[in-house]
């Protein structure tokens, strides 16, 4: 039986759902885990369409100023394969200039997980604006950003739809050429920030065998890979002793539940 649904506040009385005993908790729980689950299968299918769209050759020879000076749309990638460039707004005329960057881009540079784990996996996430590169670094300094940030110079955010709002182009770089592969912003943009998130919107994905990919597409089994933050090396192998940890991790949950987690 439920119990009352009132809990009162300083600024009045919040109307709660019902109050329950633990096993009808649980019964609810599991109810919602059902359309919880379809959620996520429902994501790994688009995620699987984003990876099979079609590609679009970037032509011109967009310029950056950086820290050591100019560069181009390829050096952004810095020798990796993939990259994701997002738009943020700090310069003269946004709000917040020129103590701060936007509030909006600001929230989503907070939320930004550390990079290493993005380049285990061939991802560079790069941030570009039109601010000069002092007041860059001033700011990235105070906020404690570490993600590199270039200063736009030519029509790049006119060209990838970020000159009157924030978003994330994402490329890929096949030898000296570079593809657009996709593009996201509004409500999408806002939730990036986690490396899945980030992976999601790539070409190539989390590049984990589960994944329904294209054939060819480099992949490794789950888990494996990951590593601390600062124990990644170079081209080096998963830890033996951390493999045998996460297969038998997975084996449980699947005897378990016979489902992949």
């Amino acid at each position: 039986m439920s119990k009352t649904r009132e809990i009162d506040r300083e600024d009045g009385v919040m109307h709660t759902p019902p109050i329950v005993p633990r096993q009808a908790w649980e019964a609810a729980r599991e109810r919602l885990l059902v359309k919880e689950k379809a959620h996520t299968r429902a994501g790994d299918a688009l995620a699987a369409e984003r990876r099979r769209m079609p590609w679009m050759e970037v032509e011109k020879d967009y310029r950056f100023e950086g820290p050591e000076g100019t560069g181009s749309l390829a050096d952004l990638f810095e020798g990796r394969r993939q990259l994701i460039v997002y738009r943020a707004f700090f310069e003269p005329g946004v709000f917040g200039w020129p103590d701060n960057a936007c509030r909006g881009c600001s929230f989503v540079a907070d939320q930004v997980a550390h990079l290493a784990h993005l380049h285990a996996r061939d991802t560079t996430l790069a941030y570009v604006s039109r601010a000069p590169q002092a007041d860059i670094a001033r700011l990235k300094a105070r906020m404690g950003w570490t993600m590199p940030w270039y200063t736009l110079t030519d029509s790049f955010d006119a060209d990838f739809g970020v000159d009157l709002w924030h978003g994330h182009n994402v490329f890929i770089r096949a030898g000296e050429r570079i593809f657009r592969t996709y593009f996201i912003n509004v409500r999408g943009d806002e939730a990036l920030g986690t490396t899945w998130q980030f992976l999601d919107a790539t070409p190539l994905g989390r590049q984990e065998s589960w994944e329904d990919s294209p054939e060819g597409y480099p992949q490794t089994p789950p888990y494996t890979w990951w590593n601390w933050h600062d124990r990644y090396e170079p081209q080096a192998s998963p830890d033996p002793a951390w493999v045998a940890v996460s297969d038998a991790g997975v084996a449980s949950f699947r005897a378990e539940t016979g489902e992949q987690p």
